[in-house]
């Protein structure tokens, strides 16, 4: 189990128990530093739970996704956004341990199969899931099944007590700046797959963090020299608005993490460099997946757009989002009856997002 490093000098003892056979998992324990602060009370569901102040271990806290959880971007090795986030979440009195289980390439299926129960065993205070953009950027994309895997694992892991942390991205199409025919396609499933990480931190009570704007896409500094990933700007801008959100429900004690870089940026030779083996790795592996996926997309969308029925697959798209919505089964809430799954307009048929 690799070990991830927090600033200050924490100390690094290995995890023991549930969850820590998962070889791709690093944790770590912070000590507590700095005073608390009195926080506004924000209501948690009943099955969640904030971290106990009369207990005597540590808050632990779990990281589930792909790369942006990883850390890929971050100057850094094994740190990333939520790394720098743990301190912050750390009891004065309790410290914190941080267990990452995110893996670079991981999707939905991943995420449920793997991960989700490892972290489920190490069993969490704090989790958080954010995955998705790896599902748009494959041919076998389906929103419903996303939706449904998603739907387990915040089941899976709010059953156990863990509060969610989420978060909703720009589509991959705008951070690569790909042409229209291109990007379109994919900021309709990105769009999608949004959709659903909305609707479920609702249902779930989720701390969530929203990414999806303009400014987000347009700052570079956020961003390192491959585009896909955020530079050290971006994982701090990240820990930063997560720690802001816990702190108002008074689940984050330490101090938040700030938003200046501590390494040098990189050279505009270094950049080049980055950017042209990670984009070339990138580009290989998507060769027999994404690019052949993508031209018939581009294909559809450009032969729509001249019949003038390019709101015909918008209209597919959201009828496939609605009905993925409306598939998921009825949440359990203990103590009460049984809740909906998340409510929409019309009840639809299952359809394909694109032509």
């Amino acid at each position: 189990m690799s070990a991830a490093r927090v600033p200050h000098g924490a100390s690094d003892p290995r995890a023991s128990g549930a969850g820590a056979s998962d070889p791709r998992a690093s944790d770590l324990r912070v000590p507590g530093a700095g005073a608390s602060e009195s926080r506004t009370p924000v209501r948690i569901a009943p099955e969640q739970r904030a971290p106990d102040p009369s207990g005597t271990g540590p808050v632990r806290f779990a990281a589930l996704g792909d790369s942006f959880t990883e850390g890929v971007g971050d100057p850094v090795p094994g740190r990333g956004w939520a790394a720098l986030l743990a301190e912050g979440v750390a009891d004065p009195r309790r410290g914190v341990e941080f267990r990452n289980f995110a893996v670079s390439g991981a999707q939905s299926a991943d995420v449920r199969n793997r991960q989700a129960p490892a972290a489920a065993a190490f069993r969490p205070h704090l989790a958080s899931v954010v995955v998705g953009v790896n599902d748009t950027l494959r041919r076998t994309f389906d929103i419903l099944l996303l939706a449904r895997r998603l739907d387990e694992v915040c089941a899976l892991l709010t059953g156990g007590g863990a509060v969610l942390l989420t978060v909703c991205l720009p589509d991959p199409g705008a951070v690569l700046g790909l042409p229209a025919p291109l990007g379109t396609p994919l900021a309709r499933r990105q769009t999608a797959v949004n959709a659903v990480v909305h609707a479920l931190s609702d249902r779930y009570g989720a701390v969530h963090l929203h990414l999806a704007d303009r400014s987000w896409v347009g700052d570079r500094s956020l961003w390192s020299p491959d585009r896909l990933h955020p530079a050290e700007r971006g994982h701090r801008t990240v820990a930063a608005g997560f720690h802001a959100l816990l702190a108002a429900r008074g689940l984050a004690p330490g101090a938040a993490p700030g938003l200046e870089p501590r390494q040098p940026p990189p050279g505009r030779l270094d950049s080049w460099r980055r950017l042209a083996t990670a984009g070339t790795g990138w580009l290989a592996r998507r060769s027999t997946d994404l690019l052949p996926q993508l031209v018939c997309l581009a294909g559809a969308e450009l032969w729509h757009r001249a019949r003038g029925t390019g709101a015909h697959l918008d209209r597919r798209a959201e009828d496939a989002l609605r009905s993925a919505l409306a598939a998921l089964p009825p949440r359990a809430v203990p103590g009460t009856a049984e809740q909906a799954a998340p409510s929409v307009s019309v009840a639809v048929a299952r359809a394909r997002m694109e032509g």
